[in-house]
């Protein structure tokens, strides 16, 4: 699957947008939507059509992550809601995820959402409970708020 136009929305809202790279909470280099790597460095600023393509090629990889690790079918919001939790965890967190066993294995809505929100922390703060409830809510129902 990829993700869908609202599902890049959702994503971009969730991520923001800076085009001078900063430390994000955990201490990471970040610039343009969420892009992290060794080619984002200090003092380091991008147009908004460069900050687009890392995203464009950024999430490749993380829709490939939700393709290859989820073994049931999921419909499109979704799918959206477990690129936007993987772009943000990065891929070796999901793929070994409790979230992701439980989703493979067929588990109450509950127990999954209730999955969504132990990724709540960043640099040892629970700052990311608000973004995980908003996955959650736009796995169980679609809403992308």
């Amino acid at each position: 699957m990829k993700i869908s136009e609202k599902g890049i929305n959702f994503l971009i809202k969730e991520e923001g947008e800076r085009l001078k790279a900063y430390k994000c909470a955990a201490g990471v280099w970040t610039i343009g939507i969420g892009h992290t790597g060794k080619d984002v460095k200090e003092g380091m600023v991008i147009t908004k059509e460069k900050s687009r393509e890392f995203l464009k090629s950024d999430l490749n990889r993380f829709e490939k992550a939700v393709d290859t690790n989820i073994k049931i079918e999921l419909e499109q919001y979704q799918f959206d809601a477990l690129v936007s939790l993987a772009f943000n965890i990065g891929i070796g967190n999901f793929s070994k995820s409790t979230l992701v066993k439980k989703i493979n294995a067929n588990a109450p809505i509950e127990e999954i959402e209730f999955q969504f929100k132990q990724w709540r922390l960043a640099g040892g703060k629970p700052i990311l409970l608000p973004r995980r409830k908003r996955e959650a809510r736009l796995y169980r129902g679609g809403r992308y708020e």
